[in-house]
Protein backbone atom coordinates (compact mmCIF):
# COMPACT_ATOMS: atom_id res chain seq x y z
CA UNK A 1 0.00 0.00 0.00
CA UNK A 2 2.24 2.97 -1.33
CA UNK A 3 -0.83 5.48 -0.81
CA UNK A 4 -1.42 4.79 2.67
CA UNK A 5 0.33 3.79 6.24
CA UNK A 6 -0.62 0.13 7.39
CA UNK A 7 -2.06 0.78 10.86
CA UNK A 8 -3.25 -2.54 11.55
CA UNK A 9 -6.63 -4.58 11.54
CA UNK A 10 -7.62 -8.06 10.33
CA UNK A 11 -8.07 -11.30 12.75
CA UNK A 12 -11.13 -12.59 13.99
CA UNK A 13 -13.84 -10.04 15.57
CA UNK A 14 -12.03 -7.37 13.60
CA UNK A 15 -12.58 -5.37 10.64
CA UNK A 16 -11.07 -4.60 7.82
CA UNK A 17 -7.13 -3.75 7.34
CA UNK A 18 -6.99 0.16 8.21
CA UNK A 19 -3.97 2.59 6.89
CA UNK A 20 -3.92 6.21 6.92
CA UNK A 21 -3.92 7.79 3.19
CA UNK A 22 -1.00 9.84 2.92
CA UNK A 23 -2.94 12.03 0.76
CA UNK A 24 -5.41 13.13 3.56
CA UNK A 25 -2.86 12.82 6.86
CA UNK A 26 -2.12 16.61 6.49
CA UNK A 27 -5.86 16.25 8.05
CA UNK A 28 -4.78 15.96 11.33
CA UNK A 29 -5.76 13.98 13.61
CA UNK A 30 -5.68 12.31 17.18
CA UNK A 31 -4.24 9.73 19.22
CA UNK A 32 -5.62 8.91 22.63
CA UNK A 33 -6.29 6.31 24.96
CA UNK A 34 -5.59 6.01 29.15
CA UNK A 35 -1.76 5.36 30.33
CA UNK A 36 -0.56 1.94 28.86
CA UNK A 37 -3.42 1.38 26.51
CA UNK A 38 -0.85 1.70 23.47
CA UNK A 39 -0.54 5.35 22.50
CA UNK A 40 3.34 5.32 22.31
CA UNK A 41 3.65 2.72 20.14
CA UNK A 42 0.68 4.21 17.73
CA UNK A 43 2.87 7.11 17.76
CA UNK A 44 5.80 4.81 17.11
CA UNK A 45 4.46 2.91 14.23
CA UNK A 46 2.67 5.88 12.42
CA UNK A 47 6.07 7.04 12.49
CA UNK A 48 7.88 4.80 10.93
CA UNK A 49 4.98 4.88 8.67
CA UNK A 50 5.76 8.18 7.17
CA UNK A 51 9.04 8.10 7.23
CA UNK A 52 9.39 5.24 5.02
CA UNK A 53 7.01 7.02 2.73
CA UNK A 54 9.37 10.25 2.60
CA UNK A 55 7.70 12.33 5.03
CA UNK A 56 9.83 14.06 8.01
CA UNK A 57 7.99 13.44 11.36
CA UNK A 58 8.81 15.70 14.88
CA UNK A 59 7.67 14.46 17.97
CA UNK A 60 8.50 14.44 21.24
CA UNK A 61 9.78 11.63 23.47
CA UNK A 62 7.89 12.24 27.10
CA UNK A 63 9.29 8.95 28.41
CA UNK A 64 12.53 7.74 26.21
CA UNK A 65 10.79 5.31 24.75
CA UNK A 66 10.80 6.42 21.15
CA UNK A 67 14.67 6.64 21.04
CA UNK A 68 14.17 3.17 19.70
CA UNK A 69 13.00 4.56 16.19
CA UNK A 70 16.94 4.61 15.35
CA UNK A 71 17.38 0.95 15.73
CA UNK A 72 16.38 -1.91 14.28
CA UNK A 73 14.15 -4.25 16.41
CA UNK A 74 16.38 -7.80 17.09
CA UNK A 75 15.00 -11.15 16.01
CA UNK A 76 16.29 -12.09 19.58
CA UNK A 77 13.87 -9.45 21.06
CA UNK A 78 11.69 -11.48 24.14
CA UNK A 79 8.55 -9.72 22.31
CA UNK A 80 9.82 -11.55 18.42
CA UNK A 81 7.39 -14.48 18.54
CA UNK A 82 4.49 -12.06 20.12
CA UNK A 83 4.81 -9.91 17.49
CA UNK A 84 5.20 -12.21 14.93
CA UNK A 85 2.13 -13.63 15.68
CA UNK A 86 0.61 -10.47 15.43
CA UNK A 87 1.56 -9.60 12.25
CA UNK A 88 0.20 -12.93 10.64
CA UNK A 89 -3.21 -12.43 12.33
CA UNK A 90 -3.30 -8.72 10.97
CA UNK A 91 -2.12 -10.25 7.40
CA UNK A 92 0.97 -8.14 8.06
CA UNK A 93 2.94 -10.13 4.77
CA UNK A 94 5.77 -8.06 4.54
CA UNK A 95 7.05 -7.22 8.25
CA UNK A 96 10.30 -6.92 9.05
CA UNK A 97 12.55 -5.13 11.44
CA UNK A 98 14.63 -1.99 10.50
CA UNK A 99 16.18 1.11 11.88
CA UNK A 100 15.16 4.72 11.06
CA UNK A 101 17.03 8.28 10.16
CA UNK A 102 16.73 9.71 13.68
CA UNK A 103 17.87 13.22 14.84
CA UNK A 104 17.68 13.73 18.66
CA UNK A 105 17.35 17.48 20.09
CA UNK A 106 17.08 18.15 23.27
CA UNK A 107 16.44 22.56 24.72
CA UNK A 108 19.50 21.36 27.06
CA UNK A 109 21.53 20.79 24.70
CA UNK A 110 22.33 17.14 26.10
CA UNK A 111 20.37 14.58 24.79
CA UNK A 112 21.17 16.20 21.40
CA UNK A 113 21.50 19.04 19.65
CA UNK A 114 20.47 22.05 21.26
CA UNK A 115 17.25 23.86 20.16
CA UNK A 116 17.62 27.87 20.41
CA UNK A 117 14.89 30.46 18.96
CA UNK A 118 15.43 34.25 19.94
CA UNK A 119 13.16 36.18 22.34
CA UNK A 120 12.06 38.21 18.84
CA UNK A 121 10.80 34.68 17.17
CA UNK A 122 8.85 33.98 20.08
CA UNK A 123 6.84 36.83 20.15
CA UNK A 124 5.34 39.00 22.62
CA UNK A 125 1.77 36.49 23.41
CA UNK A 126 4.02 32.95 23.74
CA UNK A 127 6.32 34.68 26.24
CA UNK A 128 3.65 35.55 28.08
CA UNK A 129 1.93 32.16 28.18
CA UNK A 130 5.00 30.89 29.32
CA UNK A 131 6.05 33.37 32.45
CA UNK A 132 2.22 33.40 32.92
CA UNK A 133 1.81 37.00 33.00
CA UNK A 134 -1.01 38.96 34.56
CA UNK A 135 -3.26 41.22 31.14
CA UNK A 136 -1.16 44.10 32.81
CA UNK A 137 2.24 42.31 32.59
CA UNK A 138 1.60 41.05 29.18
CA UNK A 139 1.11 44.82 27.80
CA UNK A 140 4.35 45.31 29.59
CA UNK A 141 5.74 42.72 27.75
CA UNK A 142 4.05 44.00 24.16
CA UNK A 143 5.56 47.57 24.81
CA UNK A 144 8.79 46.35 25.62
CA UNK A 145 8.56 44.36 21.87
CA UNK A 146 7.32 47.55 20.10
CA UNK A 147 10.36 49.88 21.63
CA UNK A 148 12.64 46.74 20.37
CA UNK A 149 11.21 47.05 17.04
CA UNK A 150 10.91 51.09 16.89
CA UNK A 151 14.27 51.31 18.02
CA UNK A 152 16.34 48.63 16.22
CA UNK A 153 17.30 46.63 18.93
CA UNK A 154 17.24 42.82 18.63
CA UNK A 155 16.11 41.18 21.04
CA UNK A 156 18.02 37.50 20.98
CA UNK A 157 18.03 35.81 24.61
CA UNK A 158 17.16 36.55 28.33
CA UNK A 159 19.17 39.19 29.16
CA UNK A 160 18.42 41.25 26.21
CA UNK A 161 15.08 41.17 27.72
CA UNK A 162 16.15 41.69 30.82
CA UNK A 163 17.68 44.73 30.05
CA UNK A 164 14.85 46.12 28.27
CA UNK A 165 12.67 45.76 31.28
CA UNK A 166 14.78 48.01 33.18
CA UNK A 167 15.52 50.72 30.86
CA UNK A 168 11.46 50.40 30.87
CA UNK A 169 11.11 50.70 35.03
CA UNK A 170 13.38 53.79 34.41
CA UNK A 171 11.14 55.23 31.94
CA UNK A 172 8.10 54.21 33.16
CA UNK A 173 6.88 57.70 33.19
CA UNK A 174 7.11 58.72 29.65
CA UNK A 175 6.10 54.96 28.91
CA UNK A 176 2.80 55.36 30.29
CA UNK A 177 2.03 58.85 28.92
CA UNK A 178 2.44 56.94 25.32
CA UNK A 179 1.30 53.90 25.64
CA UNK A 180 -0.40 53.17 29.12
CA UNK A 181 0.00 52.62 32.58
CA UNK A 182 3.82 50.92 32.84
CA UNK A 183 3.58 49.78 36.89
CA UNK A 184 7.46 49.26 38.28
CA UNK A 185 5.70 46.53 40.33
CA UNK A 186 4.22 44.45 37.13
CA UNK A 187 7.93 44.92 35.79
CA UNK A 188 9.59 43.34 38.93
CA UNK A 189 7.14 40.51 39.10
CA UNK A 190 7.86 39.75 35.61
CA UNK A 191 11.46 39.67 36.41
CA UNK A 192 11.01 37.71 38.81
CA UNK A 193 9.64 35.14 36.34
CA UNK A 194 12.21 35.65 34.39
CA UNK A 195 14.38 34.33 37.12
CA UNK A 196 12.96 31.49 38.05
CA UNK A 197 12.93 30.32 34.12
CA UNK A 198 16.49 31.10 33.93
CA UNK A 199 17.23 29.16 36.74
CA UNK A 200 15.16 26.14 35.57
CA UNK A 201 17.48 25.92 32.43
CA UNK A 202 15.46 28.10 29.98
CA UNK A 203 17.36 30.38 29.00
CA UNK A 204 19.36 28.19 27.46
CA UNK A 205 16.54 28.02 25.04
CA UNK A 206 16.99 31.44 23.84
CA UNK A 207 20.01 32.51 21.67
CA UNK A 208 21.50 31.91 18.53
CA UNK A 209 21.94 30.15 16.62
CA UNK A 210 18.29 29.90 15.89
CA UNK A 211 16.56 26.17 14.73
CA UNK A 212 16.39 26.12 10.82
CA UNK A 213 12.93 24.43 10.17
CA UNK A 214 14.64 23.05 6.89
CA UNK A 215 16.69 20.94 9.58
CA UNK A 216 14.02 19.57 11.19
CA UNK A 217 12.36 18.64 7.12
CA UNK A 218 15.02 17.10 6.07
CA UNK A 219 15.48 13.23 3.96
CA UNK A 220 17.90 10.95 4.34
CA UNK A 221 19.93 9.68 1.20
CA UNK A 222 17.51 6.45 0.49
CA UNK A 223 14.42 9.61 0.77
CA UNK A 224 13.16 8.66 4.15
CA UNK A 225 11.68 11.46 5.80
CA UNK A 226 13.99 12.06 9.10
CA UNK A 227 12.27 11.48 12.45
CA UNK A 228 13.17 14.33 14.48
CA UNK A 229 12.52 13.50 18.25
CA UNK A 230 12.45 16.04 21.42
CA UNK A 231 13.71 14.83 24.39
CA UNK A 232 11.14 15.56 26.89
CA UNK A 233 12.19 13.66 29.56
CA UNK A 234 13.65 16.21 31.65
CA UNK A 235 12.01 19.08 30.16
CA UNK A 236 8.35 17.79 31.48
CA UNK A 237 9.21 19.01 34.60
CA UNK A 238 8.69 22.51 33.17
CA UNK A 239 5.68 21.40 31.51
CA UNK A 240 4.64 25.65 30.51
CA UNK A 241 8.33 25.77 28.40
CA UNK A 242 7.38 22.37 27.00
CA UNK A 243 3.76 23.36 25.07
CA UNK A 244 5.13 27.03 24.48
CA UNK A 245 8.03 25.52 22.58
CA UNK A 246 5.65 23.26 20.61
CA UNK A 247 3.44 25.83 19.95
CA UNK A 248 5.58 28.30 19.19
CA UNK A 249 7.33 25.74 16.35
CA UNK A 250 3.88 25.12 15.06
CA UNK A 251 3.41 28.79 14.58
CA UNK A 252 6.99 29.40 13.09
CA UNK A 253 5.40 26.20 10.47
CA UNK A 254 2.81 28.38 9.30
CA UNK A 255 4.66 31.40 9.22
CA UNK A 256 7.51 30.40 7.20
CA UNK A 257 5.99 27.71 5.00
CA UNK A 258 4.45 28.43 1.70
CA UNK A 259 0.79 27.33 0.74
CA UNK A 260 1.60 23.78 -1.11
CA UNK A 261 -2.76 23.25 -1.54
CA UNK A 262 -3.40 19.57 -1.41
CA UNK A 263 -0.21 17.52 -2.04
CA UNK A 264 0.02 13.77 -2.33
CA UNK A 265 1.65 13.25 1.40
CA UNK A 266 2.55 16.13 3.53
CA UNK A 267 5.70 18.24 4.05
CA UNK A 268 5.91 17.09 7.45
CA UNK A 269 3.66 15.46 10.56
CA UNK A 270 3.98 16.92 13.49
CA UNK A 271 2.69 14.88 17.14
CA UNK A 272 2.41 16.81 20.05
CA UNK A 273 2.73 14.33 22.84
CA UNK A 274 0.78 15.70 26.56
CA UNK A 275 -1.42 17.97 24.26
CA UNK A 276 -3.39 18.26 27.47
CA UNK A 277 -0.45 21.06 29.09
CA UNK A 278 -1.00 23.14 25.66
CA UNK A 279 -4.97 23.82 26.86
CA UNK A 280 -4.60 23.35 30.17
CA UNK A 281 -5.50 27.05 31.94
CA UNK A 282 -4.87 28.47 28.57
CA UNK A 283 -6.72 31.72 27.54
CA UNK A 284 -9.27 31.83 25.17
CA UNK A 285 -7.41 33.94 22.97
CA UNK A 286 -4.74 31.72 22.67
CA UNK A 287 -6.56 28.59 22.24
CA UNK A 288 -8.67 30.74 19.15
CA UNK A 289 -4.96 30.81 17.45
CA UNK A 290 -4.65 27.54 17.97
CA UNK A 291 -7.62 26.87 16.64
CA UNK A 292 -6.93 28.67 13.25
CA UNK A 293 -3.35 27.34 13.08
CA UNK A 294 -5.00 24.30 13.29
CA UNK A 295 -7.51 24.77 10.43
CA UNK A 296 -4.76 26.73 8.19
CA UNK A 297 -1.62 25.14 8.10
CA UNK A 298 -2.91 21.66 6.69
CA UNK A 299 -2.84 24.18 3.43
CA UNK A 300 1.09 24.04 4.26
CA UNK A 301 1.43 20.55 3.73
CA UNK A 302 2.00 19.86 7.81
CA UNK A 303 -0.09 17.41 9.51
CA UNK A 304 -0.58 18.18 13.33
CA UNK A 305 -1.51 14.85 15.45
CA UNK A 306 -2.54 15.52 19.15
CA UNK A 307 -1.82 12.55 21.54
CA UNK A 308 -3.54 12.99 25.02
CA UNK A 309 -5.29 10.38 27.48
CA UNK A 310 -8.65 11.76 27.03
CA UNK A 311 -10.88 13.35 23.57
CA UNK A 312 -12.10 16.06 26.20
CA UNK A 313 -8.27 17.34 26.79
CA UNK A 314 -8.34 19.45 23.07
CA UNK A 315 -11.64 22.01 22.70
CA UNK A 316 -14.37 21.12 20.45
CA UNK A 317 -13.30 23.81 17.96
CA UNK A 318 -10.03 21.49 17.43
CA UNK A 319 -11.26 17.98 17.99
CA UNK A 320 -13.73 18.79 14.95
CA UNK A 321 -10.97 19.33 12.51
CA UNK A 322 -8.51 15.97 13.43
CA UNK A 323 -10.13 13.54 10.87
CA UNK A 324 -8.01 10.37 11.71
CA UNK A 325 -8.32 8.77 15.10
CA UNK A 326 -6.59 6.12 17.12
CA UNK A 327 -8.69 5.53 19.97
CA UNK A 328 -7.36 3.17 22.54
CA UNK A 329 -9.36 2.20 25.92
CA UNK A 330 -10.79 4.42 28.30
CA UNK A 331 -11.17 4.34 31.85
CA UNK A 332 -14.39 5.63 32.50
CA UNK A 333 -14.94 4.93 36.92
CA UNK A 334 -16.79 8.57 37.60
CA UNK A 335 -19.84 9.82 36.29
CA UNK A 336 -17.10 12.54 34.20
CA UNK A 337 -15.27 9.96 33.13
CA UNK A 338 -18.81 8.46 31.46
CA UNK A 339 -19.56 11.67 30.06
CA UNK A 340 -16.40 11.91 28.28
CA UNK A 341 -16.72 8.40 27.17
CA UNK A 342 -19.79 8.69 25.86
CA UNK A 343 -18.67 12.30 24.11
CA UNK A 344 -15.86 10.41 22.52
CA UNK A 345 -18.08 7.45 20.91
CA UNK A 346 -20.73 10.02 19.16
CA UNK A 347 -17.89 11.42 17.14
CA UNK A 348 -17.20 8.70 15.53
CA UNK A 349 -19.15 7.45 12.33
CA UNK A 350 -21.23 4.08 13.67
CA UNK A 351 -20.71 0.49 12.82
CA UNK A 352 -23.65 -1.46 12.73
CA UNK A 353 -21.84 -4.47 14.17
CA UNK A 354 -20.48 -3.52 17.56
CA UNK A 355 -21.18 -0.30 19.78
CA UNK A 356 -18.57 2.28 19.71
CA UNK A 357 -19.05 3.40 23.54
CA UNK A 358 -18.77 0.19 24.59
CA UNK A 359 -15.44 -0.92 21.97
CA UNK A 360 -13.76 2.15 23.33
CA UNK A 361 -14.27 0.75 26.76
CA UNK A 362 -13.07 -2.64 26.08
CA UNK A 363 -10.60 -2.57 23.76
CA UNK A 364 -7.82 -4.44 25.20
CA UNK A 365 -3.63 -3.21 24.71
CA UNK A 366 -2.45 -2.70 21.18
CA UNK A 367 -5.83 -2.33 20.29
CA UNK A 368 -8.08 0.40 18.96
CA UNK A 369 -10.72 1.83 17.83
CA UNK A 370 -9.91 3.46 14.28
CA UNK A 371 -11.59 5.98 11.94
CA UNK A 372 -9.77 6.95 8.93
CA UNK A 373 -10.26 9.52 6.36
CA UNK A 374 -11.35 7.72 3.16
CA UNK A 375 -11.37 9.09 -0.25
CA UNK A 376 -12.90 12.63 -0.95
CA UNK A 377 -11.88 12.80 2.84
CA UNK A 378 -15.09 11.15 4.12
CA UNK A 379 -14.15 9.64 7.94
CA UNK A 380 -14.26 6.08 7.85
CA UNK A 381 -16.56 3.77 9.31
CA UNK A 382 -14.91 3.23 12.79
CA UNK A 383 -13.45 -0.10 13.43
CA UNK A 384 -12.03 -2.71 15.93
CA UNK A 385 -8.34 -2.71 14.98
CA UNK A 386 -5.37 -4.77 16.46
CA UNK A 387 -2.60 -2.18 15.79
CA UNK A 388 0.38 -3.62 13.96
CA UNK A 389 3.69 -4.36 16.04
CA UNK A 390 6.72 -2.02 15.23
CA UNK A 391 9.67 -2.89 13.14
CA UNK A 392 12.01 -0.63 15.11
CA UNK A 393 13.17 -1.61 18.48
CA UNK A 394 10.11 -1.47 21.11
CA UNK A 395 11.63 1.02 24.36
CA UNK A 396 14.71 3.43 24.82
CA UNK A 397 17.98 2.82 23.69
CA UNK A 398 21.11 2.94 25.60
CA UNK A 399 23.11 6.60 26.41
CA UNK A 400 25.90 4.80 24.05
CA UNK A 401 23.70 4.72 21.58
CA UNK A 402 22.33 8.01 21.49
CA UNK A 403 25.75 9.43 21.43
CA UNK A 404 26.50 7.21 18.65
CA UNK A 405 23.71 8.69 16.81
CA UNK A 406 24.08 12.67 17.26
CA UNK A 407 28.11 11.97 16.30
CA UNK A 408 26.99 10.51 12.79
CA UNK A 409 23.92 12.92 12.67
CA UNK A 410 24.35 15.62 9.64
CA UNK A 411 23.48 18.73 11.75
CA UNK A 412 27.22 17.43 14.20
CA UNK A 413 28.64 21.19 14.77
CA UNK A 414 25.80 23.66 13.61
CA UNK A 415 24.33 24.56 16.95
CA UNK A 416 26.79 23.20 19.78
CA UNK A 417 28.49 26.37 20.16
CA UNK A 418 26.14 29.53 21.00
CA UNK A 419 26.67 32.88 19.13
CA UNK A 420 26.29 36.24 21.22
CA UNK A 421 25.80 39.08 18.78
CA UNK A 422 25.17 42.59 18.84
CA UNK A 423 21.67 43.30 20.26
CA UNK A 424 19.58 44.79 23.00
CA UNK A 425 21.68 44.43 25.98
CA UNK A 426 24.80 45.49 24.62
CA UNK A 427 22.92 48.42 22.81
CA UNK A 428 21.84 49.49 25.68
CA UNK A 429 24.74 49.23 27.79
CA UNK A 430 27.08 51.68 24.88
CA UNK A 431 24.41 53.93 25.20
CA UNK A 432 24.06 54.34 28.84
CA UNK A 433 28.14 54.77 28.66
CA UNK A 434 28.12 57.50 26.02
CA UNK A 435 25.51 59.30 28.24
CA UNK A 436 26.82 58.84 31.18
CA UNK A 437 30.57 60.25 30.03
CA UNK A 438 28.64 62.81 27.72
CA UNK A 439 26.95 64.32 31.13
CA UNK A 440 30.44 64.03 32.74
CA UNK A 441 31.73 66.37 29.85
CA UNK A 442 29.21 68.57 29.67
CA UNK A 443 29.07 69.17 33.84
CA UNK A 444 32.65 69.85 33.91
CA UNK A 445 32.64 72.44 30.90
CA UNK A 446 29.97 74.25 32.54
CA UNK A 447 32.02 74.60 35.90
CA UNK A 448 34.71 76.05 33.47
CA UNK A 449 32.52 78.53 31.91
CA UNK A 450 31.13 79.58 35.51
CA UNK A 451 34.53 79.86 37.38
CA UNK A 452 36.22 82.03 34.23
CA UNK A 453 32.72 84.24 34.26
CA UNK A 454 33.33 85.08 38.24
CA UNK A 455 35.79 87.22 40.19
CA UNK A 456 36.75 86.23 43.47
CA UNK A 457 35.71 87.79 46.16
CA UNK A 458 35.27 87.48 50.14
CA UNK A 459 32.53 84.94 51.13
CA UNK A 460 32.07 83.50 47.56
CA UNK A 461 33.70 80.37 45.54
CA UNK A 462 35.08 80.05 42.60
CA UNK A 463 32.97 76.80 42.08
CA UNK A 464 29.00 76.64 41.94
CA UNK A 465 27.47 74.43 43.92
CA UNK A 466 27.86 70.76 42.59
CA UNK A 467 24.66 69.23 40.54
CA UNK A 468 24.09 65.54 41.28
CA UNK A 469 25.25 63.22 38.71
CA UNK A 470 23.14 61.52 36.52
CA UNK A 471 23.13 57.93 37.70
CA UNK A 472 23.72 54.69 34.98
CA UNK A 473 19.71 54.74 34.97
CA UNK A 474 18.83 58.26 34.39
CA UNK A 475 22.02 58.64 31.37
CA UNK A 476 20.30 56.30 29.55
CA UNK A 477 16.95 57.25 30.18
CA UNK A 478 17.79 60.27 28.89
CA UNK A 479 19.55 59.34 25.77
CA UNK A 480 17.07 56.36 24.63
CA UNK A 481 13.87 58.75 25.04
CA UNK A 482 15.56 61.35 22.91
CA UNK A 483 16.03 58.87 20.47
CA UNK A 484 12.60 57.54 20.49
CA UNK A 485 10.69 60.86 20.02
CA UNK A 486 12.63 60.90 16.55
CA UNK A 487 12.33 57.88 15.76
CA UNK A 488 10.65 56.77 11.86
CA UNK A 489 7.73 54.44 13.37
CA UNK A 490 8.69 51.52 11.17
CA UNK A 491 7.19 47.93 12.65
CA UNK A 492 8.42 44.82 11.98
CA UNK A 493 5.99 42.64 10.82
CA UNK A 494 4.49 40.20 13.29
CA UNK A 495 2.77 36.79 12.60
CA UNK A 496 -0.82 35.13 14.01
CA UNK A 497 1.29 34.32 17.27
CA UNK A 498 3.02 37.57 17.65
CA UNK A 499 6.32 36.25 16.28
CA UNK A 500 8.47 37.76 13.49
CA UNK A 501 7.41 37.00 10.29
CA UNK A 502 11.06 35.79 8.39
CA UNK A 503 12.26 37.96 10.94
CA UNK A 504 15.94 36.26 10.90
Amino acid sequence: MTDRIFVGGGGPDHGVAQGLLLQYANRHGLIAGATGTGKTVTLQILAEGFSAAGVPVFLSDVKGDLSGLARSGSVDFKLHDAFSKRAATIGFSDYTYDAFPVTFWDLFGKAGHPVRTTIAEMGPLLISRLLDLTEAQEGIINICFRVADEDGMALLDLKDLQALLVWAGQNAKDLSLRYGNVSTASIGAIQRRLLVLENQGGGQFFGEPALDLADVMMLDDQGRGRINILAADTLMSSPRLYATFLLWLLSELFEELPEVGDPDKPKLVFFFDEAHLLFDDAPKALIDKVEQVARLIRSKGVGVYFVTQNPADVPEDILGQLGNRVQHALRAFTARDQTDLRKAAQTYRDNPRFSTEQAIREVGVGEAVTSLLERKGVPGVVERTLIRPPSSQLGPITDMQRAEVIAASPLKGKYEAEVDRDSAFEILARRAAKAAQEAQQTEAKQDREFNAGRRYSPGTTTRRAPKAKDGFGEAMAKMVVKELKGTTGRRIVRGIFGTLFKGR
